[in-house]
C-alpha cells in the first residue's frame, strides 16, 4: 500500500515521509549495539549536520564525500547531504589515496565524511584543500578550514533531475568516471524493489555488502529506510564465523549478497559435509527431495530462521549452485544492473528465477536488444527509464557514447531474452572473444565451468596469439608453492592442468574449447568492485 499513498519524487520526498510516518520505528543499529537511531532521531541528527555545514559555507549543489566502512552514522551523513539539496561522493573503502585524491579533485568536493580507519588515505595537501573534515563515527570535527566560517551555505528543496550523488566506477579498463545520478533515479529503484519484493515496517535487513555500491546504497539502505524497516550493520569483517553469528543474534528477514559468499558457502560447507556423510549420501542417491528439504532447513537456519528474501547480484551466479537453491527451495532473489542505472534493470523474485538469467525487465524499465546475431540471439542491452543516469560528471564524449539523444543508455552487456521475457546475460562486449571462423565466444560462460571445478576459487580466460588460456587459481592451502620447481610439484601442476583442460573442453562447444591452462599462484589484481582487470593479462 506505499506507494498508492505517497510516490517519491525525491530523496527528500522519502525522507520527510519516513522520519515523521516511523518517528518511533528503528532505522538502524550495530549487530552488537552503537550508533542506534529512531527515524525521528535520525532527522534531528541530520537536521543538526546540515545546519552545521550551511555554517561552513556548504549549501544547496555543493558535493560532500563519503569515505567509511558500513555503519549507521554512514546514512545519516548521506541524508544530511540529499534531503537538503547537496550532492554526495561515496567512496568505496578499498580505494587507495590515490584514487581519494583524484576523486575529491575532479569532483570538487568541499568536504569529507571519513572514518578513523580511512584517514590515512586522506593526505595532507588534500585535507587542506577542503572546508570541513568530519569524523564520521562522531560527527566531531578532525580538521576546520579558517576561511570557511560563512554562515552562508543555503540549502534547496531538491527536484527530481538534481543530482544527488556521483558515484565514481573505475570500471575494469577505463579510468573513472562520475556516474551522475538524480533524485529520480533513486526513487525509481525504490519504486522497482518494493515491485519486486515488497519489505514493510516490521522487516529486518543485514547488511554486509558495502554501501558506497549503488546496490546496496539503493536496495539495502533506501528501500528499507522507505519502508520503515531496520538494518544491521556489521562492526566487524564478515568472515564466516562473525557472519554466522551476526545471522543468530539478528535473524534477518532479508539481505543483499554477491555470488562469492552463497558459492563459498556451497563448496566448503554444503558439498563436504554431504560427500562426509553415508547416510546424506544414501539420500542424494536414493531420497533426494528428502535431503533437499533438510540442507534447505539447516541453511535457512543458519541465516536466523526468518530469512524471506536473498538478493543476489554483483555478479553471475554459478548455475550449479543456482540449481541446488532452487531444489532446497531457499528464497534467492537474482538482480543485474549497473552504476549508471541506480543499479537495478533486471530482476526475478524469490521463487520465480530460471537458472542462468536475470529475470524480466524492472518495473518502469524498458529494455530492448540492438545489432542482434540472427543466430545466437544475442545482442547489445540497451535501457531506458527513470533509473538511467543524467551523465558521467564533467565528461560530455564519454556520455554522449553511452546515452543516446532520446534517452536509451548503452549497458555494453550481451544478453538474449526468451519467450517469457527473462534475460541471459552473455558477457562483456569489451570481453568477448572473436573466433578463428568469426564466432563469438564469451570467456564468463567457460569460467563459470572452470569455477566449479573443486578446490578452484576463481579464473579468467583470455585470447593469446589465437588461442584461449585459462588462468585458474586454486584456494589458499591447496597447492605447496613452498615445493616450486621439484619433481613431484611441477608433476602435480602439469596434473592438475591436464584435467582442467580435459574437464572444460568436455562441456563446452567446439568453439569454445582451452588452449592451454596456467596456474595463478598470486590472486588476481581487482578493481575496488572485486572484478578482475581482465586488462592485465591479456598479454
Amino acid at each position: 500500500m506505499l506507494f498508492k499513498r505517497h510516490r517519491f519524487k525525491t530523496l527528500a520526498d522519502l525522507f520527510e515521509y519516513s522520519t515523521s510516518t516511523y518517528a518511533k520505528c528503528e532505522v538502524s543499529s550495530f549487530v552488537e549495539g552503537g550508533q542506534q537511531y529512531t527515524f525521528s532521531q535520525f532527522k534531528d541528527r541530520c537536521d543538526n549536520i546540515s545546519r552545521i555545514l550551511s555554517t561552513f559555507g556548504i549549501g544547496a549543489y555543493d558535493k560532500v564525500a563519503i569515505l567509511s566502512e558500513n555503519m549507521p552514522n554512514w546514512a545519516v551523513a548521506f541524508f544530511s547531504l540529499t534531503a537538503y539539496g547537496r550532492i554526495a561522493v561515496p567512496m568505496l573503502q578499498e580505494i587507495s589515496s590515490n584514487e581519494v585524491r583524484n576523486i575529491i579533485q575532479h569532483s570538487e568536493s568541499k568536504a569529507i565524511f571519513i572514518s578513523q580507519k580511512q584517514l590515512h588515505k586522506l593526505e595532507e595537501d588534500v585535507m587542506d584543500k577542503l572546508n570541513l573534515v568530519i569524523d564520521i563515527e562522531t560527527f566531531e570535527f578532525i580538521k576546520v578550514k579558517d576561511t570557511s566560517y560563512t554562515c552562508d551555505g543555503r540549502v534547496t528543496i531538491p527536484t527530481p533531475l538534481d543530482t544527488a550523488a556521483i558515484i565514481y566506477t573505475s570500471g575494469t579498463t577505463g579510468n573513472a568516471k562520475g556516474v551522475m545520478l538524480c533524485h529520480k533515479n533513486f526513487c525509481a529503484n525504490v519504486l522497482e524493489a518494493w515491485k519486486a519484493q515488497k519489505i514493510r515496517k516490521r522487516d529486518v535487513f543485514m547488511s554486509i555488502l558495502p554501501i558506497a555500491h549503488t546496490y546496496e546504497m539503493s536496495i539495502g539502505m533506501i528501500y528499507p529506510f522507505a519502508t520503515g524497516a531496520k538494518v544491521y550493520y556489521l562492526q566487524k569483517m564478515p568472515t564466516p564465523t562473525v557472519l554466522v553469528n551476526a545471522l543468530k543474534r539478528v535473524r534477518p528477514t532479508a539481505m543483499l549478497s554477491v555470488p562469492l559468499i552463497i558459492e563459498k558457502m556451497y563448496k566448503t560447507s554444503i558439498v563436504p559435509t554431504i560427500e562426509s556423510s553415508k547416510f546424506l549420501q544414501y539420500l542424494q542417491k536414493s531420497i533426494p527431495w528428502l535431503l533437499h528439504l533438510l540442507v534447505g532447513m539447516k541453511l535457512k537456519k543458519t541465516f536466523g530462521g526468518r530469512i524471506k528474501f536473498f538478493g543476489i547480484g554483483g555478479a553471475k551466479l554459478d548455475p550449479v549452485v543456482e540449481e541446488f537453491l532452487g531444489k532446497i527451495h531457499f528464497p534467492y532473489a537474482i538482480g543485474y544492473g549497473l552504476t549508471e542505472t541506480a543499479p537495478l534493470i533486471c530482476n526475478a523474485s524469490p521463487f520465480k528465477t530460471a537458472v542462468g538469467s536475470t529475470g524480466i525487465a524492472a518495473y518502469g524499465v524498458q529494455i530492448r536488444l540492438e545489432n542482434v546475431n540472427s543466430v545466437t540471439g544475442v545482442g547489445e542491452l540497451v535501457v531506458k527509464g527513470d533509473n538511467v543516469m543524467l551523465g558521467y560528471y564533467k565528461d560530455f564524449n564519454r556520455t554522449r557514447e553511452v546515452l543516446s539523444k532520446d534517452g536509451w543508455f548503452h549497458t555494453g552487456d550481451l544478453a538474449s531474452v526468451d519467450k517469457k521475457g527473462r534475460y541471459y546475460i552473455k558477457g562483456r562486449m569489451g570481453t568477448v572473444i572473436i573466433g578463428s571462423s568469426g564466432e563469438n565466444i564469451y570467456p564468463e560462460e567457460i569460467e563459470s565451468v572452470i569455477n566449479n571445478i573443486e578446490n578452484v576459487t576463481e579464473s579468467l580466460v583470455v585470447q593469446r596469439s589465437g588461442n584461449l588460456v585459462a588462468l585458474v587459481r586454486y584456494n589458499e592451502n591447496v597447492i605447496d608453492w613452498n615445493l616450486e620447481g621439484q619433481d613431484k610439484f611441477i608433476a602435480d601442476m602439469e596434473q592438475r592442468k591436464k584435467a582442467i583442460l580435459e574437464m572444460v573442453n568436455s562441456r563446452v562447444s567446439k568453439f569454445s574449447k582451452i588452449n592451454s591452462v596456467e596456474i595463478q599462484k598470486e590472486p588476481f589484481i581487482k578493481t575496488a568492485t572485486h572484478k578482475i582487470k581482465r586488462f592485465l593479462y591479456e598479454k
